[in-house]
């Protein structure tokens, strides 16, 4: 199952346990997901301690001491979670950060899987239950993982923070960051799903998708989990699935202002309190920011134009304008002003 929304992706392990029985499939063998039923108590202690004091950190700001901790390739490149806690710092001083019970990840073997997975707790015969979780984790190197997982309740919201740990000797590093608002305004994944079953009904199938993409989102705290609820909206979003925006690489047309516009993506995003449309294309040099700035405008006019259902689910536009290189140039209009 591919996730529409791809957010510095990690994996883990394949395992299926249920309840007693264990049972693995051939591409399963050596990758297990232990719930904390599963794990000794002083294990299932240690990695929560673990979660809450590099939340500390985080809440603190203390960027220097979280990358002390971290494994090797991710204190080489450590300015993706240098941003992740100055932004959310400020939020979290102060908050409270409930742990949720953890999961210890497994994977044997001498060469990173490609595809690893871990399927975790109780399966039935149709697959996800209740009580199951499933990660997916790209190119893992074998050893011993854990997700810990908090959620933390703020004066400006409910997130999760979640961390990726990896043992090393006794000791587990840092191996991902991942902070996450559970709420867009108040609402939650279940109401997201409920618009956009709401948006199919009125045949606006566009905003149906987003919507559906948007309470998956909201309803994992990293984006290489998936539910039986998270399942179970892929299944139903697929029928709501419109075949003429990007996807797997192959760029959408868009035509405006006597030229053709390739869209290389379109997702939800929120920003501050707002939910956002992201809209990024093709250019070929965006050193000319004048420019670029007068293109995505006219890319978001030409978009409202072609799509004004977006009007009714979204309160803006980004438009980003990408060249070849991966720079890019970015401009947000807000919806009502969008003529």
């Amino acid at each position: 199952m591919n996730h529409p929304r791809n957010i510095r992706q990690l994996s883990l392990l394949t395992a299926l346990l249920l309840g007693s029985l264990l049972i693995l499939s051939p591409a399963a063998q050596g990758q297990t997901c232990l719930t904390t039923e599963d794990m000794d108590p002083a294990t299932r202690a240690v990695l929560v301690n673990t979660g809450q004091r590099f939340f500390d950190m985080a809440a603190q700001g203390d960027s220097a001491t979280l990358r002390q901790n971290a494994i090797p390739s991710l204190a080489a490149d450590f300015s993706g979670i240098e941003t992740a806690v100055k932004d959310n710092q400020p939020n979290f001083v102060g908050a409270k950060a409930t742990p949720r019970p953890p999961f210890l990840l497994k994977a044997e073997g001498t060469a990173p899987i490609d595809r690893a997975e871990f399927l975790c707790g109780v399966f039935g015969p149709n697959g996800q239950t209740a009580t199951s979780s499933e990660f997916v984790i790209p190119n893992l190197p074998p050893g011993n993982y854990a997700i810990v997982i908090l959620d933390v309740t703020t004066g400006k919201g409910s997130y999760t923070a979640s961390f990726v740990l990896q043992q090393s000797g006794t000791e587990w590093k840092l191996g991902g960051f991942y902070v996450k608002a559970t709420e867009i305004s108040g609402h939650d994944g279940n109401w997201f799903a409920e618009r956009a079953r709401a948006f199919k009904g009125k045949g606006q199938f566009h905003n149906a998708w987003f919507y559906f993409v948007e309470a998956r989102d909201l309803m994992v705290p990293v984006p290489f989990m998936y539910t039986q609820k998270t399942d179970k909206l892929y299944d139903e979003s697929q029928a709501s699935k419109p075949a003429d925006l990007p996807n797997d690489g192959a760029p959408a047309d868009l035509p405006a202002a006597g030229k053709t516009y390739k869209l290389t993506a379109l997702f939800p995003l929120l920003v501050g309190g707002d939910l956002d449309l992201v809209v990024k294309y093709q250019s070929a040099d965006v050193s000319n920011t004048t420019k670029a700035f007068d293109e995505n405008m006219t890319v978001i006019k030409a978009l409202i134009v072609k799509y004004p259902e977006f009007r009714d689910a979204f309160s803006g536009v980004v438009a980003r304008a990408v060249e070849p290189s991966g720079r890019d140039y970015g401009a947000l209009l807000q919806m009502k002003d969008i003529k």
